[in-house]
């Protein structure tokens, strides 16, 4: 789908969006990475804008659009700086919306106009030392205790869990044993979610993380002792907790797709600005069909990345199956984002090599986009399940 053929409202989106990523997010995107500061006045701006409202209800402070827009609001600020744009995937798709999705009416009152508006963050608590992929693995645990979870473990690589208007996480935690699904098996672990204010005694978001890309979004370790909150703390119903995570890394994966593309097609820009002004044996790189066949593979991957995430939004918003669609758009998108990098960065030569080129930046942070909300393995494992392997 191009994007000429979008619906005014989300064309009208893009074009605002697309402007905010030039002129607010763009000039002090170098800054930041460098610094590796958060943007604070940055994420201020994008919920004055309402992006991290974007697919909520207006009753709950929301802008009333839809996880499509949310997509396309990534792809925009991808191009330009992902730290910024893994700010709000997280915020919105992590953070806010398994509140919306599971919580209850009291539960979603009390935190979800912080979240939709852009004042708070949240942050959600599942990857563990050693339960990345395997999420089953989940040590954390939680016992009620005289109507009180107590919350023990930790967490890693948690986005947005430690900045100074982060107001909640969501933690995985195991609260009990199932019964074996088979005679001869063992017991399985009951996850449930919990949410835990960041003010909760027992609760500390360690040292941030020294990261290779993605520089100025915040990401720490978190450890949990003792730490207790209410039992009316629960999100969704005891034991589903697992399930339901799973459910929320579907949407997520479109939203991160949407934010690969933008990545992809980045590079692509960059390449063709540095391509007609850089000079090289008498005449502009764009004249050499080498460098323009490179940059028009970029371009290519990049339009599949895009017509996979909007195909996949559209089932969603469409009430259709789309997990293996999802699936697929993280796919492509992510490797398309990973491999646009590099090739960017080769187009660019020396100057691709230099922090201060947005080349640079995106060869960095790309790699990530194959690793987080799910590999490239498990993508493409959910795909092969799909086709009956």
């Amino acid at each position: 789908m191009s994007e000429s053929l979008l619906e005014e409202e989300y064309q009208d989106l893009v074009e605002t969006v697309r402007e905010f990523a030039r002129e607010v997010v763009a000039p002090v995107s170098y800054q930041h990475d460098v610094e590796h500061s958060f943007p604070s006045e940055v994420v201020a701006q994008m919920g004055e804008l309402g992006l991290f409202g974007l697919p909520f209800p207006e009753e709950y402070g929301g802008m009333g659009g839809d996880y499509f827009a949310l997509a396309l609001a990534l792809e925009e600020l991808g191009r330009v700086d992902q730290s910024v744009a893994i700010t709000l995937e997280a915020g919105v798709s992590l953070g806010a919306m398994p509140v919306y999705r599971f919580g209850t009416e009291a539960q979603k009152e009390e935190w979800l106009p912080r979240l939709t508006s852009g004042a708070n963050l949240a942050a959600f608590g599942l990857t563990e030392p050693e339960a990345g992929s395997d999420a089953g693995g989940t040590r954390t645990t939680a016992q009620l205790e005289d109507g009180a979870w107590v919350i023990n473990g930790a967490k890693e690589f948690i986005t947005n869990s430690g900045t100074d208007i982060t107001a909640l996480i969501t933690v995985t935690a195991v609260t009990g044993e199932l019964p074996p699904k088979e005679a001869s098996g063992a017991p399985r672990k009951e996850i449930s979610t919990i949410l835990v204010p960041a003010d909760t005694p027992g609760f500390t978001a360690e040292p941030a993380y020294n990261k290779v890309g993605w520089n100025a979004s915040d990401t720490h370790p978190l450890s949990f002792k003792n730490a207790r909150v209410p039992e009316e703390n629960l999100l969704g119903e005891r034991g589903r907790g697992y399930a339901n995570f799973l459910s929320i890394l579907d949407e997520g994966r479109i939203a991160i797709a949407g934010l690969s593309t933008g990545a992809a097609q980045g590079c692509v820009d960059e390449c063709v600005k540095y391509a007609k002004e850089r000079r090289s044996f008498g005449k502009p790189l764009s004249e050499y069909q080498g460098v323009s066949f490179k940059i028009a593979r970029m371009q290519a991957r990049a339009h599949q990345a895009r017509l996979a995430y909007h195909h996949a939004a559209r089932l969603m918003l469409a009430g259709q199956p789309f997990k293996t669609e999802a699936a697929l758009a993280k796919l492509i998108a992510g490797e398309a984002a990973m491999d646009n990098a590099r090739d960017a960065t080769q187009v660019f030569g020396g100057y691709g090599f230099i922090n201060e080129s947005l080349v640079a930046r995106h060869y960095r942070d790309s790699k990530i986009l194959e690793i987080g909300e799910g590999t490239t393995e498990v993508q493409l494992m959910l795909i092969g399940r799909s086709l009956g392997l």
